[in-house]
């Protein structure tokens, strides 16, 4: 139980921690269950960054060295033609462009149309709310192996087979599926007496939209923008159907590209992956505090 100190006179009594509960916290803090605690989240790290370790250390080998060595041993010489390999076979400057438009343009569409549904369907309150919500959770749980024969057809049709717009359409609709899916979720608790504060102002729905409702959710905005950055980033079983020459195909295809039937060039491949995972990792070192915020203020909210 808490205690009040003793205060001189005219000043107010503060509360501290009983016995029990300083105890308590000291035996978790001082205790062997922090160390064990402790020595877990180390392994658990090590595990975990021990992939990119490896990769590091091929990247930078001799074929003739990995085949003599194999994968865990240390490079004999800093090696890096790989790398050259690599860049000039795929032509990576070509493979790095068409990833970032394509991705950029799917977070920015995929975060627009989902804020836009999600706003109809949490805040409009159409009729059929949860069905249409269980439509987009049914949506986010299709394999993407029963999608791409009708997308591969309606690209087609359209004219849009072999470019980057198909990409950046079909996985505008799929993020925004998920992103509609989360939003109406947390738009349908948004605090009815500010959107009726605001209408009793003179706002339209546009102007609730944008001054009262966007403010809010701008958090879970940002969060929405970089995953969905990232995930088209990493796609590659639909892009490898839609797109089929070097100059419109993206980083994942062009990773597998250096795979043979009967040949593996793996400290070739590895440079490849070293390479690729750079422009990843600078953005999401990049906007690592705007996740961290909007992960933060979602929960606090």
């Amino acid at each position: 139980m808490a205690t009040a100190t003793e205060t001189l006179p005219g000043t107010t009594p503060t509360l501290t921690d009983g016995p029990g509960e300083r105890r308590g916290r000291d035996r978790f803090h001082r205790g062997p269950l922090r160390w064990v605690l402790l020595v877990v989240a180390v392994i658990v790290g090590l595990l975990m960054i021990s992939p990119f370790v490896i990769m590091l250390l091929n990247a930078f080998k001799s074929p003739d060295d990995y085949s003599a060595h194999g994968p865990l041993s240390w490079p004999t010489e800093f090696y890096t033609h790989g790398l050259k390999v690599f860049w000039d076979r795929v032509d990576f400057p070509v493979k790095l462009w068409n990833s970032i438009w394509t991705s950029g343009l799917v977070a920015i569409f995929g975060v627009a149309l989902s804020l836009l549904s999600a706003f109809a369907i949490g805040i409009g309150r159409v009729k059929g709310r949860l069905w249409i919500v269980g439509i987009f959770l049914l949506a986010n749980m299709l394999p993407q192996e029963v999608l791409v024969y009708p997308l591969f057809r309606m690209m087609q049709n359209i004219g849009l087979n072999n470019s980057g717009w198909s990409i950046v359409l079909i996985f505008t609709v799929i993020q925004a599926a998920f992103g509609t899916y989360l939003l109406s979720s947390v738009l349908g608790t948004f605090p009815r007496a500010l959107l009726e504060a605001a209408s009793l102002d003179g706002a339209n729905r546009w102007q609730i939209l944008w001054r009262v409702v966007f403010p809010v959710v701008r958090p879970t905005l940002s969060v929405l923008l970089i995953f969905f950055f990232i995930w088209t980033w990493n796609e590659f079983f639909i892009p490898l159907v839609m797109l089929t020459t070097n100059d419109t195909q993206t980083v994942p295809i062009a990773l597998a590209s250096l795979q043979g039937d009967r040949m593996l060039d793996v400290p070739t491949l590895n440079a490849g992956t070293l390479v690729s995972l750079i422009p990843t990792l600078l953005f999401f070192l990049f906007f690592q505090r705007t996740l961290t915020r909007g992960i933060t203020a979602g929960a606090v909210k």
